[in-house]
């Protein structure tokens, strides 16, 4: 990291800051490779606040400019005129995930809307804060593909599919993550939207273990598949993920479809199409939808790879 990045850094933010839409949207997306210098390195606008994380650690010299930096920022006009009001550092690279409000005072929970539907995130305390804003296009597109579908969502986290499905007028949305603590806030997420809750299942279970629950609701319309690259003791992408896909003729429709992702800068689109081919070969590569434009990379396979499947043909 050079200090000639941070000028960039700050000319950047001085002019994306007064067009900041009012919802939750990345502002830098360094680790996209596009942003020379500044690499390890992401900025972005939830709604009044400024998060810049820090995937390596650059060294206390640079991190002591940067601080100066971001708090140049928070002295200008741009960021009154803004409406920021505070500025969340977080050092992703650390063991314990450290935070700094190097501007305002700290703030646990924060409410951010995305294309006009509600999430609680919460900040400072953890490695994510609740709503990953690469898979938006990802959202959109369960929306769109709701209507009347029996959804399942595996690695639900804080169930932002979920959402966007019953935005969509899904039947049902069965949502599956180990962390219950991930799924009381997804149940959060829905009564935020003052979504009928008597639609929606929450399993805290670990999926690889609970075949049987899972298909007790079925079967599906639409199964989505978003899980971690690496959950120790549970799921190793690489290893895991076959281990899904054979299940999905089991529990799909007919005419069902998966949206399967992955978002490991090492592994690209062919892993999943081979796998898939492999493991349930009545599926068929559909598409892989668009990422978010801030979040170009250098590398058309280095960021989110989001593919649909259909198992009719030709899809509907």
């Amino acid at each position: 990291m050079d200090h000639q990045a941070l000028v960039t850094l700050q000319q950047h933010l001085l002019q994306t800051l007064p067009q900041a839409p009012n919802e939750a949207r990345r502002l830098l997306h360094g680790r996209g490779r596009l942003w020379p210098g500044l690499e390890q390195l992401t900025v972005d606008w939830l709604q009044g606040v400024l998060l810049v994380t820090l995937f390596r650690d650059p060294g206390e010299e640079w991190l002591a400019a940067l601080r100066t930096t971001l708090q140049r920022l928070t002295a200008s006009p741009v960021w009154a005129q803004c409406g920021a009001r505070q500025l969340l550092l977080q050092h992703r690279y650390r063991a314990d995930c450290a935070n700094e409000w190097l501007y305002g005072p700290p703030v646990e929970r924060w409410q951010v809307e995305e294309e006009g539907l509600r999430y609680q995130l919460e900040l400072g305390r953890t490695q994510n804060s609740g709503l990953f804003l690469d898979m938006r296009l990802g959202r959109r597109w369960v929306r769109e593909q709701a209507e009347g579908a029996r959804v399942l969502n595996l690695f639900a986290y804080t169930c932002a599919f979920s959402v966007a499905a019953l935005a969509g007028g899904a039947q049902q949305v069965v949502n599956l993550d180990m962390s219950s603590a991930a799924l009381a806030r997804g149940r959060e997420n829905h009564q935020l939207n003052d979504q009928e809750l008597g639609r929606v299942r929450f399993l805290a279970h670990d999926l690889l273990k609970s075949w049987s629950k899972v298909a007790r609701h079925g079967p599906y319309e639409l199964i989505i598949i978003d899980p971690p690259t690496f959950q120790r003791g549970s799921f190793v992408l690489e290893k895991d993920y076959r281990k899904v896909l054979r299940r999905l003729p089991a529990l799909l429709t007919e005419r069902g479809r998966v949206l399967a992702c992955v978002n490991d800068p090492a592994i690209g689109s062919d892993f999943l199409i081979a796998e898939m081919a492999r493991e349930a070969p009545e599926l068929r590569f559909v598409e892989r939808l668009a990422n978010p434009e801030e979040f170009a990379d250098a590398d058309p396979q280095g960021g989110l790879k989001a593919l649909v499947f259909s198992r009719a043909w030709p899809p509907a």
